[in-house]
């Protein structure tokens, strides 16, 4: 771990209990005005066993950062610290937009989870463009991932897709098509086979000529076997390089905290499982042909392992480190070594769909 991941751990276990006296999102903003205020990553964290290839590409380790902690691209240029092998930033819109009101993130502290119903907060594309150009001029560690939605009261959502990808394809090395936030009423029904043929026909024709980049399609966990299949069927028709398996629940497990009956997404512990299975799901359902990113309730090398285990190539964390430090990524990359040299894997990649 670098000597900033280990410092930032060492002041976050200190402050802990202050902050999470207070507001959540006037804490996360808090944290991006301290990371903005870092130095560029020069030195990312790599090794033989851990480096990765994905979807035409290369990531010094499999453990990234989920959207959503970097809504805006504003500090990923310092992500590589915390042992970060891949980036992912937004969900960015069009568009700017406010999102929903405050108070509008939870932390359920006895559960180990989170709730949200941020809304697509952030500040539109052309903005972060103008930050993700400079980020590129200076150099990034790490795979750069861009997360792309639609605005809430666009007139026509897949046409705003179709605007997100000639916007920011050209900046990204892989482009994320989510569809399964529960935070911006009817998106998920981009899901339906018919309404993501569509869109994604929508997205290909507006790739950059010549220069097309690898897309990924983020779903919900919250999915019946027949939905599974026909994302899967698209999938393949369509040419997707990747899924992310998956976003935040709606369902509700039993909760301790005072904060279970909020509306949004549940991620964090609670979330685990059904992620899990879904990584499972999406791996049954595509004969093991198609490329898997595991998120949801991640938080110890163990749990990265057992979705790798399971068929995911790559994994991302971001609710975790709320209850476990900025340093968490570094930990699980060097536990992911660990483990895979102990079960006699040459490389962290070779273990993928091993527990099938």
């Amino acid at each position: 771990m670098s000597l900033i991941a280990s410092a930032a751990d060492a002041a976050y276990a200190l402050v802990r209990p202050l902050v999470h006296a207070g507001d959540g999102e006037a804490a996360h903003d808090l944290t991006l005005a301290a990371l903005r205020a870092l130095p560029r990553a020069r030195h990312a964290l790599t090794s033989p066993a851990l480096a990765t290839d994905f979807a035409g590409l290369r990531f010094p380790n499999p453990v990234g950062l989920a959207p959503g902690f970097d809504k805006d691209a504003r500090v990923a240029q310092a992500m590589p610290h915390f042992g970060f092998g891949f980036v992912e930033v937004g969900t960015l819109t069009p568009l700017p937009q406010a999102g929903n009101p405050r108070p509008r993130l939870f932390r359920l502290t006895e559960d180990g989870a989170v709730i949200n119903r941020m809304g697509f907060n952030n500040g539109g594309q052309a903005a972060a463009a103008e930050r993700i150009r400079r980020l590129r001029h200076c150099g990034l560690l790490v795979p750069l991932g861009i997360n792309i939605g639609a605005n809430k009261d666009s007139a026509d959502r897949i046409a705003d897709y179709a605007k997100g990808t000639a916007a920011m394809a050209p900046l990204a090395d892989y482009l994320t098509v989510n569809i399964s936030s529960p935070n911006t009423p009817g998106l998920r029904a981009l899901q339906d086979r018919g309404a993501l043929e569509a869109l994604l026909d929508g997205v290909a024709a507006a790739q950059p000529d010549g220069a097309a980049k690898p897309v990924f399609l983020k779903v919900a966990p919250d999915l019946e076997p027949a939905d599974i299949d026909d994302i899967v069927t698209v999938a393949f028709d369509k040419g997707l390089a990747a899924v992310i398996v998956s976003n935040t629940t709606i369902t509700r497990p039993p909760l301790a905290s005072r904060h279970a009956s909020e509306a949004g997404g549940l991620s964090g512990a609670p979330l685990a499982a059904l992620a899990l299975q879904r990584v499972k799901d999406f791996r049954a359902a595509s004969g093991g042909r198609l490329p898997l990113v595991a998120a949801g309730g991640i938080a110890s090398a163990e749990q990265a392992w057992e979705r790798i285990c399971a068929g995911a190539g790559l994994v991302q964390i971001y609710s975790a480190m709320v209850y476990e430090g900025p340093g968490l990524a570094g930990r699980i990359a060097r536990g992911l070594e660990e483990l895979a040299a102990r079960e006699g894997f040459a490389r962290v990649g070779d273990a993928v769909g091993m527990g099938e």
